[in-house]
């Protein structure tokens, strides 16, 4: 695809009958593959999901600040 970034990992997600199987693939940590999988159930894939959700927003918001509001908020 023009203009896309090629990563250094990976990300695979599957459903399972009781919650979800994570698989994420890092290209080379400390010059091997290493390959992460996590089997979580249903409140541990949500916890999971909200806490990389907050650490997006947090991210986010330290890279694009808002700018000051007229009230000096």
């Amino acid at each position: 695809m023009k203009g896309q970034q090629e990563r250094d990992w990976s990300l695979a997600v599957a459903a399972l009958p009781d919650g979800v199987r994570l698989e994420l693939g890092l290209a080379d940590l400390s010059g091997t593959p290493f390959t992460a999988i996590l089997a979580l159930d249903r409140r541990e894939a949500r916890d999971l999901a909200r806490a990389l959700l907050a650490a997006s927003g947090d991210a986010a918001e330290r890279t694009f600040p808002r700018p000051p509001s007229a009230n000096g908020d």
